[in-house]
């Protein structure tokens, strides 16, 4: 019945490839599989502790000290491998903007009570000896400075988990590039999350180059939580564009406007985010732009910052065991994913993907949805589509025989020797003093010192018996020419034996069949 299913599976996907082929000309559509990348997806935010000193001396001097965190960039990251090292752009965790300028527009305007617009950006004072004090406390650091600033970077790092992690991880910088959309490589510091790992997220080898090849995108627009889950579109690729310049994004049916789309889930923290493969699942780009433009950048570019970073990417147990599970659950096995995702969970309990695939594994098995238990009901079926029970029968049958041939054999024993067999026709034409005695049943394996065995054979009548000394009777035979009542010599006799009847020579003096001596 396999053989069947698999043959009607075939049958029917060429019907459906011939009905689609003309939808399939215009351009291919994603078809949303983003399972082996979305568990890895993080949400990053880099800000500064900005630890900032006012020295205030128009009067009397005051020392103001004043503590700020100041926001750096967000976007979303890609873990690469189970020790946690991630792939993201660099504008995500470096600004271009000084935050100590920030620090001083608003530590003058708390202190001093002015207006003074608190962002990044140099102000000036209409009143002169205050905006002397504010520009001396602007940087770069100089002797006659009026504020002392240490500035502190910070990377969080809040992973796909559930429960969500409120307080996320801290990471370090591994690179950085030399321009805001290059690749940036991260690091986990003081994480721990057992000798499994975290999920990370395959890398493809290549960028797709047809045109309007689909891929998806995925991100966090904030910090994970039961009713922030992670993001994710569609789009196609536009055939061309490499480098740090990035590839264009493009409807081929042009329905939709791709790169606003897109730029908008920029802008809303998807900054970074993977861009994935829709064949395979892999990622084959990060995310970057912003406001009506979006781009990808390629993972040749990823590959090379990693290979700089001295960051080499991995899978790892959660990840195998995941794809198995994945493999049962997209191919309808439900029954058989339960376990398989149980088993996920057990490596790494805050698995949102398997989680969420468990529940429905759980609530499809054993249905009619449930391919495993469709077999399961066909299992007394061959694989070759022939009944099970006709082998079953014959194999009772078969041990019926059997059973029956021991019993007839046990009982066969039970009832003693067999009857002596009835005298040969060689014996009958011998003298009762010359007839062998009867044959005794013996085993085989019996040892005596007459160790002949003699075998019971039919042979043909021999002729009457002849004696060529008195007392010493033996079967001859003449030779041709002779008449019956001639006198013949011994070379014209032909010997036989008196125990068997087998054929003698002249010389012989026992019989080389049973070993019975020939007397003559």
């Amino acid at each position: 019945m396999r053989r069947f299913g698999s043959a009607l599976a075939v049958f029917g996907g060429l019907l459906l490839a011939v009905a689609g082929v003309a939808p399939a000309l215009a351009h291919e559509h994603p078809s949303g599989i983003t399972d082996l990348v979305t568990p890895a997806v993080v949400r990053i935010e880099a800000t500064a502790r900005i630890d900032i000193t006012l020295l205030d001396h128009l009067g009397e001097l005051i020392h103001v000290e004043r503590s700020y965190e100041v926001p750096i960039g967000s976007g979303t990251g890609t873990v690469i491998n189970p020790d946690g090292g991630m792939v993201t752009l660099t504008q995500v965790i470096k600004s271009d903007r000084d935050v100590r300028i920030y620090a001083a527009n608003k530590i003058f305007a708390e202190h001093h009570k002015v207006k003074i617009p608190v962002d990044f950006e140099r102000h000036k004072l209409k009143d002169d000896r205050l905006n002397h004090h504010l520009q001396e406390c602007y940087p770069p650091k100089r002797p006659t400075a009026t504020c002392i600033v240490d500035v502190t970077p910070e990377i969080k790092v809040f992973p796909n988990i559930s429960p969500a992690d409120k307080e996320g991880f801290r990471a370090e910088i591994v690179r950085l590039g030399d321009k805001p959309d290059s690749p940036a490589v991260l690091r986990p510091v003081g994480r721990a999350d057992g000798s499994a790992g975290l999920p990370t997220a395959p890398l493809a080898a290549e960028v797709p180059a047809k045109d309007g090849s689909p891929v998806a995108v995925a991100g966090f627009t904030g910090r994970p939580a039961a009713n922030l889950p992670e993001t994710v579109d569609i789009a196609h690729l536009r055939a061309g564009g490499a480098g740090e310049g990035g590839r264009q994004f493009k409807d081929p049916e042009k329905k939709v406007n791709e790169p606003e789309k897109l730029g908008a889930l920029v802008d809303r923290g998807l900054l970074g985010g993977p861009v994935i493969e829709d064949k395979k699942g892999e990622v084959v780009g990060l995310l970057l732009g912003g406001g009506k433009d979006a781009r990808m950048i390629g993972i040749r570019e990823v590959a090379k910052a990693l290979a700089e970073a001295d960051v080499a990417p991995a899978r790892g147990t959660i990840d195998a065991a995941f794809e198995q599970a994945l493999t049962r659950f997209h191919t309808h096995y439900y029954g058989d994913a339960v376990p398989a995702f149980q088993r996920v969970l057990d490596l790494y309990p805050g698995h949102t993907v398997a989680a969420a695939h468990l529940k429905t594994s759980q609530a499809k098995r054993g249905t009619a949805e449930d391919k495993g238990a469709k077999t399961a009901a066909a299992s007394t079926d061959t694989p070759g589509g022939v009944p099970l029970w006709p082998f079953l029968v014959a194999g009772g049958l078969l041990v019926l025989v059997v059973l029956a041939a021991a019993v007839l054999l046990w009982r066969r024993r039970l009832s003693g020797p067999e009857p002596e067999p009835e005298p040969g026709p060689v014996a009958e034409t011998l003298p009762p003093t010359l007839r062998p005695p009867p044959m005794q049943a013996r085993s085989v394996f019996e040892e005596q010192a007459d160790s002949t065995i003699v075998v019971g054979r039919s042979f043909p009548a021999l002729p009457k018996v002849s004696s060529t000394s008195p007392g010493q009777p033996v079967l001859v035979a003449r030779g041709p020419g002779t008449k019956p009542d001639s006198t013949v010599g011994e070379a014209a006799m032909q010997k036989y034996c008196t125990g068997c009847g087998m054929r003698l020579g002249p010389a012989h003096s026992f019989c080389g069949y049973c070993g019975q001596p020939t007397k003559t």
